[in-house]
């Protein structure tokens, strides 16, 4: 398995990429493929005492880097030497089986539909991170990538969603909800209210396990195994998801700081504390999968360190080996006239 790493790519690039990249091949035995501009790269090496390039390991050259003040929509074509650009086509040209990247979210995704191209009948990618629950994730999908959607696309990405679940985390007959504002059949506007119709047609016809519509409070409760929405809708979900958790952690930070007894009792309950942290850190999970790219892109939070690359590529290689591709391929057919 290997795994190609836009080494360039985030807020402390180089750096943070090739050294969870050194954490990834040394712990997860996963091939690295590491693009951008060698000399940066050897230079963090030589940096911690590494003379020549660790096992499992090797770099791909390309003398530029997308900014985050380039277009999105044209930089890959500008840049042709970009490393986001050069990692794209030798992921495309199957010389590695999954792409890791912390640079522009816009660009990547751009990329990821010009070079490698979307599954066969998909209409458009999305981005699908996994979300905390109470009951061990959930898959939250579209996050950003479409702020604008037909119906006809929140089906196609339930259908995805579900494989996702399906093959990764390794949950069969996914549970599939509606993000509105009830729970009701009637709630929400067109959209809503047409993307429930087919999903429950899908349901009827036993190819989608459809609960109905779900409210944001009950997203973390893992009513869910996958939540639907659009773009808009779904990144302001997460982002109001990841200022809670900042501000509980902040509180709780501010709380056990107070006196001696309060330094105490975080004494005692500090390994529960850090357990509860763990699953509201995004490191840990690594990165979010554009679902519907012909190949596994995952993109990585701008401010990933070592271990969120380290855990985004360690993903990129069990979603690699999952089957999710082909198995969304399958499921690609005319949804409107029902054949499979």
């Amino acid at each position: 398995m290997k795994v190609i790493v836009d080494a360039m790519g985030g807020d402390f690039a180089p750096r943070e990429a090739v050294l969870g990249a050194i954490w990834a091949a040394r712990e997860h035995k996963i091939e690295i493929t590491l693009v951008g501009r060698g000399e940066e790269i050897l230079a963090c090496l030589e940096e911690w005492g590494i003379k020549s390039l660790p096992k499992g390991i090797e770099i791909a050259y390309a003398s530029e880097v997308v900014d985050m003040e380039d277009d999105p929509s044209t930089v890959i074509r500008t840049k042709k030497d970009s490393s986001m650009s050069v990692a794209l086509n030798l992921l495309k040209e199957g010389k590695g089986d999954a792409l890791v990247s912390a640079g522009s979210t816009g660009a990547l995704l751009s990329g990821a539909t010009l070079i490698v191209k979307r599954i066969r009948g998909v209409r458009r990618a999305a981005l699908a991170p996994l979300l905390p629950t109470n009951n061990g994730g959930c898959l939250l999908i579209d996050c950003g990538a479409n702020v604008e959607c037909t119906p006809e696309y929140l089906l196609q990405f339930a259908y995805m969603g579900s494989c996702y679940v399906a093959n990764v985390l390794k949950k069969p007959g996914p549970r599939v909800g509606l993000l509105n504002i009830g729970s009701e059949p009637g709630k929400g506007g067109e959209l809503q209210r047409e993307a429930y119709r087919l999903l429950s047609e899908q349901k009827e016809k036993d190819r989608l396990n459809f609960i109905g519509n779900i409210e944001a409070r009950d997203v973390l409760e893992g009513v869910a195994d996958v939540v639907v929405c659009d773009g808009f809708t779904g990144n302001i979900l997460l982002k109001s998801i990841e200022g809670t958790a900042k501000f509980i952690v902040d509180g709780f930070k501010d709380i056990f700081l107070q006196s001696v007894l309060t330094k105490l009792a975080a004494a005692i309950i500090k390994n529960p504390v850090r357990e509860f942290k763990k699953r509201l850190d995004y490191t840990e999970v690594g990165g979010t999968l554009f679902l519907g790219v012909s190949k596994p892109v995952i993109k990585a939070h701008g401010s990933s360190n070592a271990n969120a690359f380290a855990n985004a590529i360690r993903q990129a290689a069990q979603i690699a080996s999952a089957g999710i591709i082909e198995d969304i391929q399958d499921k690609m057919w005319d949804i409107k006239t029902g054949e499979e």
